[in-house]
């Protein structure tokens, strides 16, 4: 029995593997959602600009649905804030501030390869103005009326960035886009709009080409 082990265990190897070949051979791979993928993604970014001649900085978080890496659709959270000089008196540190929300859009070119080109932008809402952080003590009244103020506000913002493509799961984004705004009237501010440029870089983290997947199809 011993002697016969051997040989009996190379005949079941060499059955199985030819029938695993010949199983092989009648199917062929294939990729039947070329024209269907799809992704989504949350996104954190950081900013950097100019506001009346003064630093602005801000963040944004975005979170949205890539149709066939080709193009977003999503919700974009987006704030920044200024220091501003807006009264004649040294000893009042104001800061402007601004918060929206609004309607993130991106086309995207050259997709496939590892770097892309894309255009966003949002069109949005919310709330501008500015506070003090720090000055003389004022009678709460006169600074809720004169110092301190906020209204809404319209957005606009188009730019161009450049897409790293690292993996399915992670994207990084360079940047540069001009903020529209609508006419602000806010008490003692000589600033009516916060139109400016700004570049940025953000992140990127989810799946962007969910359904992207190979399967098995037998052969007739």
């Amino acid at each position: 029995m011993k002697k016969l082990a051997l040989p009996l265990l190379v005949l079941i190897s060499f059955i199985s593997g030819n029938a695993q070949v010949n199983n092989d051979e009648e199917y062929i791979t294939f990729n039947d959602r070329n024209n269907k993928v799809h992704g989504v993604y949350l996104g954190l970014g950081a900013h950097y600009g100019e506001l009346s001649g003064k630093a602005a900085y801000g963040g944004s978080f975005k979170i949205a649905y890539v149709a066939n890496q080709r193009f977003e659709i999503g919700l974009a959270i987006t704030g920044f804030e200024s220091d501003q000089p807006l009264i004649a008196d040294s000893e009042i540190d104001h800061i402007v501030t601004a918060g929206t929300v609004g309607i993130h859009l991106e086309p995207i070119m050259f997709s496939d390869k590892r770097v892309s080109l894309s255009f966003p932008l949002v069109v949005g809402a919310g709330v501008a103005g500015y506070r003090i952080l720090s000055g003389p003590d004022f009678d709460e009244d006169f600074q809720n009326t004169e110092l301190e103020d906020y209204n809404a506000v319209f957005l606009i913002e188009p730019g161009v960035s450049t897409l790293f493509n690292l993996s399915r799961y992670i994207q990084l984004e360079a940047g540069i886009k001009y903020r529209l705004t609508g006419k602000l009237n806010l008490a003692t501010s000589p600033i009516e709009r916060l139109n400016g440029f700004t570049a940025g870089i953000g992140l990127k983290v989810g799946v962007f080409n969910m359904g992207r997947n190979r399967y098995k199809k037998k052969l007739d």
